[in-house]
């Protein structure tokens, strides 16, 4: 690892936006998201989409519910396997013979009982962590903080040549996580890895960070770039993000009034976001088609519509919380719906989420049925089209679908309901 200053790279960064602070550190940045979770009851209805033949799935999959799923601890993009079983005619095992079989993120190479465990053991050594981000207490104030990547996403920057739009993705990925407390981001730090610094390309990940920055009103107050000769495949890198903000301690949204019949809200995705490539990867090798490939049924290629940039909605969700009756506030990251819904509820409360009350975007269509996945793990693996999940009050419900569909969009998607994890009807 090389220690520098700005001429690195960053000589033209400042000179395009001189109003950025840059700093350099260095040393190894090991990054071990530690936001904790219990992972609640999951129950699941397969009506989410329109009714087709897929196999294992199938037309008939049951509409009981799910069996129960065994609690682990997670961070916030951990992804996990639901256990469910398919009831199917002779004829259509027949067909099944011939078909490729459903995949799950397990097929595409994520250990989840691994890395369930090491969290679990990070968790026995820093007890009491958990959340979107981390809180510490600073005078009447909180310091929340925030760190993550952008996973395999970085896999299709490569393939398609795109590469001033993948900061975005990284600063999303922190901001997003932090503003769920309530709390204004203050600052970002990058960490950028290479083999070999291609100072044009790095220029170009850093031009989407500062956009990101500009968009989340934080200011990027420096980072890493670490050349690390044969590490990295050429051509390559990799990315880290860390955001830090700020939240009073009378003003958290921190879930705990949270009540029955309390409504949740949900934010629109621009698609994928940054979360389940491993799998989009592997669906995209069985379909047979490539990124140039145009989305079925639509006027963009399939690399267009997954290398879209996750919404920032840091200035839309403080807008909102400044208005009132906000009490919970979920980033659906991996684990989809089933797992960080959930996150912000108290015990002995889940949600029911109304099937069909938002818009569902193509791309994820195609992933399904490209991949012959199951319902429950689209749901628990993706955001399905809401990028954030709002928790707030029922008298303030009408007022902020009222204001925000003024300038955007927003759902109603569901209530807060007795019992554990997330139904659907």
């Amino acid at each position: 690892m090389i220690k520098k200053n700005i001429e690195l790279g960053f000589l033209s960064l400042k000179q395009l936006f001189p109003w950025v602070a840059m700093n350099t550190s260095c040393g190894a940045n090991l990054e071990l998201s530690r936001c904790i979770a219990a992972s609640p009851v999951c129950h699941f209805k397969s009506s989410i989409f329109e009714p087709r033949s897929c196999v294992p799935k199938l037309q008939d999959f049951s509409k009981k519910l799910l069996p129960l799923c065994k609690d682990i601890n997670a961070r916030s993009n951990r992804e996990r396997s639901i256990p469910y079983s398919v009831t199917c005619s002779a004829s259509q095992v027949d067909t099944a013979a011939d078909e490729p079989s459903s995949l799950t993120y397990k097929d595409a190479g994520v250990d989840i009982d691994a890395g369930s465990e090491l969290v679990k053991r990070i968790a026995k050594m820093a007890p009491g962590i958990g959340g979107f981000g981390g809180l510490f207490p600073l005078g009447d104030s909180y310091l929340v903080a925030g760190t993550d990547g952008v996973g395999t996403k970085l896999k299709l920057a490569f393939e398609t040549g795109i590469h001033d739009t993948i900061g975005i993705d990284l600063v999303a990925m922190s901001v997003n996580d932090i503003v769920t407390s309530g709390a204004k981001p203050l600052f970002f730090l990058d960490y950028f890895a290479t083999s070999r610094l291609d100072v044009d390309l790095a220029e170009k990940v850093i031009k989407g960070i500062v956009d990101g920055c500009q968009q989340s009103d934080c200011a990027l107050l420096g980072g890493e770039t670490a050349e690390m000769p044969d590490f990295y495949a050429e051509g390559e890198y990799d990315l880290s993000g860390f955001a830090v903000g700020i939240v009073k301690k009378d003003s958290v949204i921190d879930g705990k009034n949270i009540k029955v019949g309390d409504v949740l809200i949900g934010l629109p995705s621009s698609g994928v976001h940054s979360n389940g490539f491993s799998l989009v990867r592997r669906v995209l090798k069985q379909s047979g088609l490539s990124l140039k490939d145009q989305l079925p049924g639509e006027s963009i290629t399939l690399g267009e519509a997954l290398i879209a940039p996750t919404v920032i909605y840091v200035k839309q969700v403080l807008d909102i919380i400044s208005k009132g009756g906000v009490k919970g506030i979920a980033h659906i990251t991996g684990g989809g719906f089933t797992d960080n819904i959930p996150r912000v509820f108290p015990k002995g409360l889940g949600a029911l989420i109304y099937e069909g009350s938002w818009t569902i975007p193509p791309v994820f269509k195609w992933i399904q049925e490209a991949g012959r996945i199951e319902d429950a793990e689209m749901m628990r693996t993706f955001n399905m089209g809401v990028g954030m999940v709002l928790v707030v009050s029922p008298e303030a419900a009408d007022r902020i679908l009222m204001e925000v569909q003024k300038t955007s969009i927003a759902y109603r998607i569901g209530e807060v309901v007795k019992g554990d994890g997330v139904s659907y009807s």
